[in-house]
């Protein structure tokens, strides 16, 4: 059975999952005008309103309104009307954090002396020193404190830039309140989503093991690793339990494969085993894959009770081949 066929919904991550920077992930938009269940495009990116993510999806060719995107200042929005459905909000953000805000019926300030009984904190490359220190006063004051995200990194074409965890951390180490994160790796935006599709079955699809995948783990939900974007094939090799997806793709394009061809199993020929702190990799053929190299040496290490092995050793030259691809 197909991949597509035993879920009745995809929450999919953005970046490095459907696109990449202003170019979609090759072969995905082809991929997702084939589904046949319903999508919701799950991210951790609280900087754009869920309308403009929504645009630049119809615009590389992909079908979404603004009712198939949430985004973590959503996500964050309802944890805190959960808690307190009413008040000021002091809002450290772009303005579409502030819009949402104000759309859920707070009254966003700017400053704790207008007594907000909240902060709400999500990324906006303009927060600087006078927006953190309203923030810090606010909460010596008794404001409640949640976060869109606490990503340390934001990749960005550049590289790695300064994510809105790091800018958390500022708040954190000047008051001694951790804020409650409706990101992932926490399950809320995973569960808002379902929620909104009315999916009792979803399959959360993702490329970064620390927040996608193991955020779609903490919400019990199966989940899927695509190859195209941060977590390559060693850092799955490396991965702790929680962040471990139920399955592995090379891309979108295997949500048409068969299931069980992309769990974690013996595939294409080849053996693995563990010996000291290595995997030794053997066997294989000529038109062995990576992928199937991978998913045999996953079947063996993320079994193991020993200490993780820090080395793949090949012995074939199929091995050698494919290990070659790795990343």
């Amino acid at each position: 059975m197909r991949l597509i066929d035993c879920y009745d919904a995809l929450l999919l991550d953005l970046d490095g999952t459907v696109w990449m920077g202003d170019e979609p992930i090759p072969h995905a938009v082809d991929a997702l005008a084939g589904c046949t269940v319903p999508v919701m495009y799950v991210t951790n990116n609280a900087s754009r309103g869920p309308e403009v993510v929504a645009s630049k999806l119809t615009g590389m060719g992909f079908s979404a309104t603004r009712d198939d995107v949430i985004t973590s200042a959503m996500a964050a929005i309802e944890m805190c009307k959960r808690e307190i459905p009413s008040g000021k909000v002091l809002v450290l953000g772009t303005e579409s954090f502030v819009d949402l805000v104000r759309e859920a019926g707070y009254e966003p300030v700017s400053s704790a002396d207008e007594g907000p009984v909240a902060v709400l904190q999500g990324h906006n490359p303009d927060t600087g020193w006078r927006q953190l220190s309203e923030a810090s006063l606010a909460i010596h004051k008794g404001a409640r404190f949640f976060a869109s995200n606490l990503d340390a990194t934001l990749p960005q074409e550049r590289g790695m830039m300064v994510g809105n965890g790091s800018m958390v951390e500022a708040v954190v180490h000047a008051t001694g309140v951790r804020p409650k994160s409706a990101g992932k790796p926490g399950p809320e935006m995973f569960h808002d989503a379902a929620r909104a599709l009315g999916s009792h079955t979803p399959l959360a699809v993702g490329d970064r093991l620390n927040t996608d995948i193991a955020g779609g783990n903490a919400a019990g939900m199966d989940t899927l690793h695509v190859m195209t974007g941060v977590s390559g094939h060693h850092a799955l090799v490396a991965a702790r339990p929680e962040e471990r997806p139920s399955l592995i793709a090379s891309d979108l394009r295997d949500l048409y494969s068969p299931l069980e061809s992309l769990r974690p199993s013996r595939q294409g020929d080849f053996s693995a085993m563990v010996k000291g702190h290595d995997v030794v990799l053997a066997g294989g053929r000529t038109d062995s894959t990576a992928m199937q190299a991978l998913r045999t040496v996953l079947q063996v290490v993320w079994s193991y009770e020993g200490p993780t092995p820090t080395s793949i050793i090949p012995t074939s030259t199929p091995a050698e081949m494919v290990l070659e691809q790795w990343r």
